[in-house]
């Protein structure tokens, strides 16, 4: 598709306009509390940030649970733009950009998650979007606008959610409806050509019984760097997003009906990369490339991903203690992408793929919040269709196609209850009954030439198979409350995730790959504390945990000869074994008085395999675990106080760390990130509670790391994709 034309002048003249008269990003609290400070000696006391991790609101410091929550605020504090950003705000997290595209996800949580984007296979960390689970990782890659909090839950999900998820969840939660007029707009330029706006409106009609709420995103940045072939730009960002929410809340009633659309159009070019080696293959023998971003591609430079749902959550309080909540929803996105493994003019390894995606899901929750004990009973089914196409031509002379489309059906039950025995200590418990079938359509082919059409070749898979699965998973949790300000918790869980069939199947080469691969099981073991310290001013929380992984499942390529005599590389799927993972987390926030906060985090993991069979033998010694640096950790030191000139003036500097990780499963070393720390900085202007400006900087010291690439020796392929660049953001808000 065409790129949308944006009127950046426009845009430009707005900004320079508004800060004309000030700078960004309301801090409302921030303003009162030094206001108080002038009135009298103030003690700086953090606020209560709550959260629904448990499906039910409660403090960040009363759930027992490993979550990390960042409020709107927060986010606007840290310069958060997209999912993306968390990283390093949150321990033991890996979360970025799937290699060549913008908006596809990649996330680990503690060893656990999925790199293969390919249909087939599903991601170990759930992402969520206001409770709906977001089953693919195309268009998972949430921008972060109109937002209310996001939170990071740590640990097996089963028990609580609709989806069950081994590793982890990722939860996005927007902005309510509002109960009066009010909306606020957002304008930034900065460096690359950056020019983006966000805005949100909402309104209530009828004494509030009928409440809108519209918001939208323009995202737009230049390219990090070109493809010199053509000269037309990569890793920049042309997004357009929106969300329309409305709802009706009778009065008198405990019943309401809320009702949600989005949809987001993403038509940024290729990703660049470094190209590290020369490939044997290209008849200019060009040397490797020296820039992060650029490369010379002979492919059309065209992206275009899509993804919109729509949700519709009916809510009965039927009793002061029951509530009934009912959620549908469809989700579907589809991808046309460009990927060219050489990065060269010359035909190599050039892949053009579609991913289309489609789900349905219905949730029926029962929720009970008593004097004593409280809990949710809930009903989950989901229906799901991934599938695409891939159209493959390597070195000109040997193409072929992965098509197919698998369905899941998934049916579980699960409950999770609470009781508060003794004014100090509480047990819950937990159970989840999960009923999953996974039906695999596979026609993979071979073809005369790169038209990919007429009689095939050969016919490397062609398969119709289907896989049932049941699952029982347990939770148990006790909390034991030392004191007011300390609470210890102990939580005992297992985390499932099905298996499949790997789509890339080719059983002429590898009969054996239409076979289905395993389930993953992990048994967690956790222990934590939860302290608020120095009269309220510091708060910890630490965990411990010890994981038993089974069945780690893995995206592997293995390079052969094909029957033509020309290299081929093959991707399969397979299961790792057991593995073991222990690690360690600290999250603190203090503020030692009003014009002072720091915060941070810092986690360790040890990861390793207790059996890997590779062709009979046990390699489990040779193998580490990707996406899973051993040491992570952050600091934000914030500073607020008066500006002379009027308003609350705000800085911030933050670094974050991680030790040596391998972004691949092939564990290259050239494409390993050994450790390194990002800079990032920010300063904020809150010249009324209404208008504030804001700089943002991140990567101030320009660092260059890898986060994803490719290493396939057949087709002479060794990439490295890198994390952006210095960037530098100005603009303002105006709220109403």
């Amino acid at each position: 598709m065409p790129r949308r034309p944006l009127a950046r002048s426009r845009l430009h003249f707005a900004v320079l306009t508004a800060l004309g008269g000030g700078a960004l990003s309301p801090l409302p609290a921030l303003a009162q509390a030094a206001a108080a400070s002038e009135a009298k000696p103030a003690v700086a006391t953090l606020e209560a940030v709550k959260v629904t991790a448990r499906k039910r609101e409660e403090s960040l410091q009363d759930v027992p649970v490993a979550v990390t929550a960042l409020s709107a605020e927060r986010l606007d504090t840290l310069g958060i733009k997209d999912l993306g950003d968390l990283q390093g705000q949150v321990p033991n997290l890996t979360i970025y950009a799937a290699r060549g595209s913008n908006t596809t996800i990649t996330t680990f949580i503690r060893g656990v998650g999925q790199a293969d984007p390919l249909w087939g296979v599903d991601p170990g960390v759930g992402i969520y979007f206001d409770d709906v689970y977001i089953a693919r990782p195309q268009g998972a890659l949430l921008d972060v606008y109109d937002v209310q909090r996001v939170e990071v839950l740590r640990g097996p999900q089963g028990t609580l959610y609709g989806k069950n998820t081994v590793g982890g969840a990722v939860k996005y939660v927007s902005k309510p409806l509002p109960t009066q007029t009010e909306g606020s707009v957002t304008l930034a330029v900065g460096n690359y050509g950056t020019v983006n706006a966000k805005a949100a409106a909402g309104t209530a009609v009828d004494d509030g019984q009928l409440r809108f709420r519209l918001a939208g995103a323009s995202l737009n940045r230049e390219g990090f760097g070109r493809n010199l072939t053509d000269g037309s730009p990569v890793s920049d960002q042309a997004t357009m997003s929106g969300r329309l929410s409305a709802g009706w809340f009778p009065t008198g009633s405990s019943f309401s009906l809320q009702a949600s659309v989005d949809h987001t159009e993403d038509d940024s070019h290729m990703r660049g990369f470094q190209r590290l080696a020369v490939n044997p293959s290209d008849p200019a023998k060009t040397p490797p490339s020296t820039g992060r971003y650029d490369i010379a591609s002979g492919m059309p430079n065209a992206n275009h991903t899509r993804s919109e749902g729509e949700s519709v959550t009916a809510t009965w309080g039927v009793t002061p203690d029951w509530t009934l909540k009912y959620i549908a929803a469809h989700r579907e996105s589809r991808t046309d992408t460009s990927i060219d493994f050489d990065g060269l003019p010359a035909k190599i390894a050039d892949v053009r793929a579609t991913y289309i995606d489609s789900s349905d899901s219905h949730e029926l929750q029962a929720a009970y919040e008593g004097a004593n004990s409280s809990g949710v009973l809930g009903l989950y089914y989901f229906d799901g269709r991934a599938g695409g196409t891939v159209r493959n031509n390597f070195f000109n002379l040997s193409f072929g196609t992965t098509n197919g489309t698998v369905y899941t059906e998934g049916k579980a039950i699960y409950g999770d209850w609470s009781w508060r025995l003794t004014p100090q200590f509480s047990v819950s418990t937990g159970l989840r009954y999960t009923d999953e079938k996974k039906r695999a359509v596979v026609l993979n082919q071979a073809f005369a030439n790169d038209s990919f059409s007429g009689t095939p070749l050969a016919i490397a898979a062609n398969f119709d198979k289907t896989r049932s699965v049941t699952n029982t998973s347990p939770r148990l949790s006790l909390e034991y409350k030392l004191s007011d300000a300390v609470k210890l918790y102990t939580t005992a869980s297992r985390g499932f995730k099905s298996g499949g069939y790997n789509i890339r199947a080719n059983t002429l080469s590898f009969p054996a790959s239409s076979r289905p691969f395993d389930d993953e099981k992990l048994d967690s073991l956790e222990v934590g504390a939860k302290m608020v310290l120095d009269g309220g001013r510091l708060e910890l929380n630490s965990a411990l945990f010890h994981n038993k992984y089974k069945n780690v499942q893995l995206s592997v390529f293995t390079s052969y000869t094909q029957p033509n005599g020309l290299p081929g590389f093959f991707g399969d799927f397979t299961n790792a074994g057991k593995a073991t993972v222990d690690g360690a987390e600290l999250e603190f926030l203090w503020m030692p008085s009003p014009a002072w906060r720091l915060s941070g985090n810092l986690s360790g993991i040890h990861a390793k395999y207790d059996e890997y069979i590779d062709r009979g033998v046990n390699v489990a010694d040779q193998k580490k675990f990707s996406n899973t640096p051993k040491f992570q950790a952050a600091l934000n030191i914030e500073h607020n106080a008066q500006a002379p000139f009027g308003g609350l003036l705000r800085s911030r500097l933050g670094v974050s760390y991680r030790s040596k990780v391998y972004p691949t499963t092939d564990l290259s070393e050239s494409l390993a990130q050994s450790g390194y720390a990002l800079l990032n900085a920010g300063l904020i202007w809150e010249k009324s509670s209404r208008l504030s400006f804001f700089l943002q900087g991140a990567n101030l010291t320009n660092k260059a790391y890898k986060t994803d690439g490719y290493n396939i020796a057949s087709l002479g392929v060794l990439d490295a994709f890198y994390g952006p660049p210095r960037t530098v953001t100005v603009g303002g808000t105006y709220k109403f």
